[in-house]
């Protein structure tokens, strides 16, 4: 049996190393660990090798920046997955080979919205069909300042639709403040029958 479970959560919240806590719980050092980085420059790469050192060397990782429900599609039936994380996924999706001039994004908003939301119904799809314990990290980037610039607004429109859809389907919704967690989706689900019920 499938289970998804969704950590949120702003920078530097504490969200992937409760999300590592989850996966250690679950799958002990039996654990698949998807990167989505990039490294561009320095300072990712040294993000990138403080991610490492915090979780176990046991752990199989595999590095795909684009195409995460191939790698799932090819995992053994009933794996421990940890996403880490969409937010990046989606970034590396929506800047997949696009040149960018000023004030412009260089390509059709829908059609880069559509191809993302796809990915991720298909990453869905997979961990459902494979039976896979999929913990997704990904981050709360629509509770800050609005972008001045338009690419900012259209990627926090995006990563907002797309952590709604994994949130909807999840069994599990965490957030994450201050390196504390809470979960979001059983309280969420709670309140809104209050105001569905028939009165």
């Amino acid at each position: 049996m499938s289970r998804l479970i969704l950590v949120l959560g702003g920078a530097r919240s504490g969200k992937s190393s409760f999300a590592e806590e989850i996966v250690t719980k679950l799958g002990g050092l039996d654990v698949t660990y998807l990167a989505t980085s990039e490294v561009r420059d320095q300072e990712m790469a040294d993000r990138v090798a403080h991610h490492q050192n915090s979780r176990p060397a046991e752990w199989t990782t595999i590095e795909e920046s684009r195409y995460i429900s191939d790698v799932l599609g090819d995992l053994n039936e009933g794996a421990v997955v940890l996403l880490d994380c969409l937010t990046l996924l989606i970034s590396n999706l929506l800047l997949d080979d696009e040149e960018f001039g000023e004030g412009d994004y260089g390509f059709n908003r829908m059609d880069k919205e559509e191809e993302i939301i796809v990915e991720v119904k298909r990453i869905i799809g997979e961990a459902k069909e494979r039976n896979l314990t999929l913990v997704v990290v990904s981050n709360e980037v629509g509770q800050g300042l609005v972008p001045t610039y338009k690419l900012g607004r259209v990627y926090r429109d995006i990563v907002g639709q797309v952590n709604q859809l994994v949130a909807s389907e999840a069994d599990e919704v965490y957030i994450t403040y201050a390196g504390i967690p809470v979960e979001i989706k059983e309280l969420g689900m709670k309140i809104k029958r209050q105001f569905t019920m028939d009165n």
